[in-house]
């Protein structure tokens, strides 16, 4: 009874070592098969989509490692200085024994005659606190202010999308020297402008990014310390007065000049107008008559003949005298 099943077990085993075999086989085809179709169908779609479709077989390249400190800093600071030209060679040379440089200057003089400078100077970011110290201790510090900003996130952000857009410009080129219709050649041409356009900006802005962390800028002003005057009697005497009264009749006599000035062309056009009426217009107008000539001598004036005295107003006169 043994042997029976010893051989009934063999049989089973290898149905079932062949069947395995068989199964196995049909798999290796079926996914060899699978595996070229899937390959035609993603370079064929590749192909159809054109411009703007990613690349999935390759795998994505690492991003490289960007510095701990992509800070950007910046800082203002006013001085106070006896000599301003001074101050400001030592401040360039501080600046480019650094490996800086001078970015922008500027200088003016205010209604005291004190002398003005700002400068703003670019410094590497390493020896950014170096040389504000040393240009703090020039001269007598009035206000002073310092910032850093972190753009690491943007520098990575940019720096990433620099490089995909390389591959996108890099990806239309290819599809170009495979196109053969001029349709595909002009779609593709334009796209590849487009998209040339967009990676220039970023690389602007990365190049701008590079500056603005490698290179620290400090805004530096510097002015003149006003001229201290000597302590004494600040009561006027002769000499200001004779000084203040020359300084009112000038202004007094500027102000008259200006005031002739302004009525000369008022003057001009009167006397213009007055000798054109005299010349042109009065002649043509017509002449009055002349009145009759008044009598020059009167006659003598006839006298009034004295009138009568009645006898009433005479009493006295017709009586004789009376003698004693």
């Amino acid at each position: 009874m043994p042997a029976p099943r010893s051989a009934h077990a063999r049989a089973l085993a290898g149905i079932l070592l062949a069947a395995s075999l068989a199964l196995a086989g049909c798999g290796g085809a079926g996914d060899s098969g699978g595996g070229a179709s899937a390959k035609s169908a993603a370079h064929g779609a590749d192909a159809a989509a054109g411009p703007g479709t990613a690349d999935h077989t390759k795998p994505a390249p690492k991003a490289p490692l960007v510095p701990q400190n992509a800070i950007i800093r910046t800082a203002s600071l006013t001085l106070q200085v006896k000599d301003v030209p001074k101050a400001l060679d030592q401040a360039r040379t501080t600046a480019e024994g650094a490996g800086g440089y001078v970015g922008r200057e500027s200088t003016s003089r205010d209604a005291d005659g004190r002398e003005h400078t700002q400068v703003v100077l670019r410094v590497p970011s390493a020896e950014y606190d170096t040389v504000l110290a040393g240009l703090q201790s020039e001269g007598g510090l009035i206000d002073r202010t310092a910032q850093a900003e972190d753009v690491t996130d943007q520098v990575v952000d940019v720096d990433s999308r620099v490089r995909s857009q390389r591959a996108s410009v890099d990806r239309i080129r290819a599809l170009m020297g495979r196109a053969t219709k001029l349709g595909d050649v002009v779609a593709l041409e334009g796209e590849l402008s487009t998209r040339q356009a967009d990676l220039e900006s970023l690389l602007a802005r990365q190049a701008s990014l590079k500056d603005r962390t490698s290179l620290a800028a400090i805004t530096l002003s510097l002015s003149a310390k006003p001229v201290r005057k000597a302590a004494g009697d600040h009561s006027p005497g002769v000499v200001d007065a004779l000084s203040g009264g020359w300084h009112v009749f000038v202004t007094l006599l500027r102000w008259i000049v200006l005031a002739l000035g302004a009525a000369l062309p008022f003057a001009a056009c009167a006397a213009a107008s007055a000798l054109l009426w005299r010349r042109v217009v009065r002649p043509r107008l017509p002449r009055r008559p002349k009145p009759a000539a008044a009598m020059t001598a009167l006659g003598p004036l006839p006298s009034a003949r004295p009138a009568p005295e009645s006898s009433e107003e005479r009493p006295d006169r017709d009586r004789p005298a009376r003698t004693p």
